[in-house]
C-alpha cells in the first residue's frame, strides 16, 4: 500500500497540555508518529512525502477566517512582547450560548477563544507548518486513489477529525480526513463515505458535512455522555437539510469489547455499502486500544489485523488517515496491522 508521511510533523512540538487540571506532557506528540514511522519502515512500506498542495481543498472545508488566523498565530502571539517564544498559548474565553461569534476581536487569546471549542490544542512555532503539510499529505493520497489506486495511508500529525469548519480542538487544527474526502469529490467521486474508527467522536468531520448529500459519515465512537468530545456524537444526529440521513453515529459505552465494537463496523460497513459510495476514507483512531492511556475501548493489537481485512472488505478504493492513539509504542504496530490486514484479505 502505498504510504504517505508528514516530515514536518516534528515542528509541531508543544511541551505540556493540561489534563485533570494539572499540568501535564502532551500526550500528542512527535514520537506517536515516529513510532509509526519505524514500524512501517520495518515492514518494508517506503514512505512518501506529500507531493499534493491542498490550499484549494482547505478553503472548501474551512472557514477563510480560520485559515488566516491559524497561519498567523503564532506571529501574533510573539508580537505581544518578549519573552512569548518561552509560554504556550491557551484560549481562556470562549463565544458561549448568547455571545457572539460573528467578530472577530483584536485580542489575541480572545481570538484564540473563538477559533477554539476546548483548551486541548496547544500551540506551538511549527503548528501551521506541521498542521498543513500533514492535509498536504491527506491529499496527497487521494489523489492517488483518483489516478487509480486502490488504498493509500496516510500516517501524520497533528490528527485532524475534531477540526471543525472555524475552530480547532483535540489536538486537531486541520481536518485531514475531510481533506481527502473533497479531493475526492473534486476529482470524479460522485459519493464518498467517511469512517471514524477513533475512540472519540469526530466532531469536525461532522460538522463539515453534516448538511450534505454527497458525503456519508460514519462515527464508532465512546458515549458522549461521558467521553470526549462531550457535546456532539449522539445517535439521534443523522443529517440536516440535504444531508438529512447522510450521518450515523454509533456511540459505545466505556469498556466496550472487541465483539460489541466490531458488531457496531458492521452497522456501519452496512450503511456504507447502502450508502453507494464510490470510495471510502478511514479517520483512522487507533486509541481504541485496550492501552491506551485516555481512552476506554478493549481492542487488542490482533483486532486491527482484523479491522484492516474488514476494511478491505467493504469494497471501495479507501484511504486510511492516522488520527489518535496515545499507547506510543504500541501504535506502530497497531497501525501496521491495520495496513497487513487490509493488504492480506
Amino acid at each position: 500500500m502505498i504510504t504517505f508521511h508528514n516530515p514536518l510533523q516534528h515542528t509541531h512540538a508543544p511541551e505540556h497540555e493540561f489534563f485533570r487540571g494539572e499540568r501535564v506532557p502532551c500526550f500528542e506528540n512527535p514520537t506517536r508518529a515516529a513510532y509509526v514511522e519505524a514500524a512501517l519502515t520495518a515492514r518494508g512500506h517506503v514512505l512518501h512525502p506529500p507531493d499534493v498542495d491542498c490550499a484549494e481543498i482547505l478553503a472548501k472545508i474551512h472557514a477563510p477566517s480560520y485559515l488566516a488566523f491559524l497561519a498567523s498565530a503564532w506571529q501574533q502571539w510573539l508580537s505581544l512582547g518578549e519573552g512569548q517564544d518561552r509560554v504556550q498559548p491557551f484560549p481562556s474565553v470562549w463565544p458561549v450560548r448568547t455571545l457572539r461569534s460573528d467578530v472577530e476581536p483584536d485580542n489575541f487569546i480572545a481570538k484564540l477563544g473563538l477559533y477554539s471549542m476546548d483548551n486541548g490544542s496547544p500551540l506551538a512555532a511549527g503548528t501551521w507548518t506541521a498542521a498543513k503539510a500533514g492535509a498536504d499529505a491527506a491529499a496527497s493520497a487521494a489523489a492517488r486513489l483518483a489516478a487509480g489506486e486502490r488504498a493509500a495511508f496516510c500516517s501524520t500529525r497533528p490528527p485532524g477529525h475534531h477540526a471543525g469548519p472555524d475552530f480547532m480542538g483535540g489536538y486537531c487544527f486541520l481536518n485531514n480526513a475531510a481533506v481527502a474526502a473533497q479531493w475526492l469529490r473534486d476529482h470524479g467521486a460522485a459519493r464518498v463515505a467517511v469512517l471514524d474508527v477513533d475512540y472519540h467522536h469526530g466532531n469536525g468531520t461532522q460538522s463539515i458535512f453534516y448538511d450534505r448529500a454527497d458525503v456519508l459519515f460514519v462515527s464508532i465512537h465512546g458515549d458522549p455522555h461521558t467521553e470526549y468530545p462531550f457535546y456532539l456524537g449522539h445517535a439521534d444526529e443523522t443529517g440536516a437539510g440535504l444531508g438529512a440521513g447522510c450521518n450515523l453515529n454509533l456511540p459505545l459505552p466505556a469498556g466496550t469489547d472487541a465483539a460489541t465494537w466490531f458488531a457496531a463496523l458492521e452497522q456501519a460497513c452496512a450503511r456504507i455499502a447502502a450508502f453507494g459510495a464510490d470510495a471510502l476514507v478511514v479517520s483512522l483512531g487507533l486509541d481504541t486500544y485496550e492501552g491506551d492511556p485516555i481512552s476506554r475501548f478493549r481492542l487488542a493489537t490482533t483486532d486491527f489485523l482484523r479491522l484492516g481485512a474488514r476494511l478491505r472488505g467493504v469494497g471501495l478504493p479507501t484511504v486510511l488517515v492516522l488520527e489518535g492513539g496515545y499507547a506510543a509504542a504500541a501504535l506502530g504496530t497497531n497501525a501496521v496491522n491495520v495496513l497487513e490486514g487490509f493488504e492480506q484479505a
